[in-house]
């Protein structure tokens, strides 16, 4: 399923793609088998297409269908194997590829007799192919036959010994591999499946990939790929390696610490606009002390080179600042109709609610999620239970004897008023506070937990004229009975 890291290389690929007037490209690499999971394409279309990222070519999601799009498919890569075959054949003849037919049990003696030698990496490459099992070491005669005979092997690619690679990359500048670092990689396994490295070259080549954006961890592979379009006789294309999303304490994002797959955030109820916000922030840096940005703006604003090469720390309560201030900056009809059909499922009368606007603004500027928003506003189509202890609040320095005064004196005060909106509940009681020399915290806590329910709400007079003066009256005389 696609992970939060992906998401974030998919949207940097996204918005250089716009900038440079190209294409967005969706294809999918499903060579490995074994972590091939059921669903994982819709998973992978449903999250890009909730984030506002929409492939101008390849894999596609249209009416819920998963189709293809373009001129260079197929784009499910185990659809291409021929292609790939072809290619392998290429590099055989050409001497830049060969034939292996070693064992698991003789790759295992190999690495061992490596290791014992002081070799703290031992890897299948110039230093040991010459004395390992295949088609540079057996007699042609033999390794010929053995392929006839259906004897398993698969083919490595042919690293120089003493070559140096080097590329320029988008974000970390100037790099560079000896030839000793380079295993010969397998560039098709026993079963005739790609790995990943002849599969991408080919592909990238062949669908006119100009710019890959990916994961740190394939830096130590491009030589590899670079060593494969230089075999091919082909144009590489720019790479650009980002930084690894990091936990808390510095290792590297995973499940075992926290949410890692986009449909966890989804489920969680965060907004796209507050997840895309904070992942394109996590390893960029825009240069200026701007921290909204809607996509229009991460288009128009985004550059490689103000990548990080470090680190970026996925930090929750980040996200979860970026969350409030989106849904903050929806305008209250938006915030309104977003959240009146989860509110309608546990009180139905909020469907048909005409103030229903008017009272959802209370609480934009607390919510963080939409699923707080039914018991944010339950005072409004339910009556709130009465919580003696927490109207007699110690933090307000009132017991019960003192909080039954503080009802008393509401009572007294609100029953005769004739205005009850914000402005005059406002400096009705304000004035009373100055007159009775009381604290104002003293008078407005009774009313507004009294008339919520809730530890935390809107301020006393947004909940009281919303509610209006007969059931502000009415639930204030509900509890003087219970003082």
């Amino acid at each position: 399923m696609l992970h939060i890291g992906g998401l974030r290389t998919a949207l940097y690929a996204y918005l250089i793609a716009k900038q440079e007037k190209g294409k967005f490209i969706l294809r999918i690499e499903d060579t490995d088998q074994e972590r091939s999971v059921e669903g994982a394409v819709g998973n992978i279309l449903t999250a890009l297409h909730w984030a506002g990222i929409h492939p101008d070519e390849g894999v596609m999601m249209q009416d819920g269908a998963i189709t293809e799009e373009g001129a260079h498919g197929p784009y499910i890569q185990s659809q291409r194997f021929d292609l790939y075959r072809e290619h392998a054949q290429k590099l055989i003849d050409k001497g830049f590829a060969y034939y292996a037919f070693d064992t698991k049990e003789e790759l295992d003696h190999m690495r061992e007799q490596e290791a014992k030698a002081g070799n703290p990496a031992p890897k299948y490459d110039a230093s040991v192919r010459m004395r390992m099992k295949n088609s540079l070491t057996l007699p042609e005669e033999e390794w010929q036959k053995m392929i006839k005979d259906g004897e398993a092997y698969v083919v490595r690619m042919k690293v120089p010994e003493g070559n140096v690679v080097r590329f320029q990359d988008d974000i970390r500048g100037k790099v560079e591999f000896r030839g000793m670092e380079i295993d010969d990689q397998i560039l098709l396994k026993s079963d005739g499946f790609p790995t990943y490295h002849l599969a991408n070259v080919v592909d990238d080549h062949l669908m006119d990939i100009n710019l890959v954006i990916r994961g740190e961890e394939w830096l130590s592979s491009t030589p590899k790929h670079l060593l494969l379009f230089e075999y091919f006789g082909w144009q590489a294309p720019r790479y650009a390696h980002v930084p690894l999303l990091l936990n808390q304490g510095g290792s590297k994002l995973s499940k075992r610490q926290g949410d890692i797959a986009v449909g966890d955030y989804i489920d969680k109820g965060y907004l796209p606009e507050a997840v895309v916000n904070f992942i394109a922030l996590l390893g960029w840096n825009p240069g200026t002390t701007q921290e909204m940005f809607t996509m229009e703006q991460l288009i128009e604003s985004f550059s490689l080179d103000r990548i990080q090469k470090g680190g970026a720390v996925f930090d929750t309560s980040r996200l979860d600042w970026f969350q409030g201030q989106w849904m903050r900056s929806q305008s209250p009809e938006d915030f309104a109709a977003r959240i009146q059909p989860i509110v309608s499922k546990k009180y139905p009368e909020a469907a048909k609610d005409d103030q229903f606007t008017a009272r959802a603004t209370l609480i934009q500027e607390r919510i963080t999620f939409d699923k707080e928003a039914p018991e944010m506003l339950s005072y409004y189509y339910e009556e709130p239970a009465i919580d003696i202890d927490m109207i007699a609040s110690k933090k307000q320095k009132l017991d019960k004897k003192s909080a039954k005064e503080m009802v008393n004196l509401l009572i007294e005060t609100l029953e005769p008023l004739d205005d009850f909106s914000e402005t005059s509940l406002h400096d009705t009681l304000f004035a009373v506070c100055e007159k009775k020399d009381i604290k104002k915290g003293q008078l407005l806590w009774p009313l507004r937990s009294i008339l919520t329910g809730l530890p935390f709400s809107p301020g006393a007079f947004e909940v009281a004229a919303a509610l209006g003066k007969e059931k502000t009256i009415e639930r204030l005389k509900n509890v003087q009975c219970l003082l």
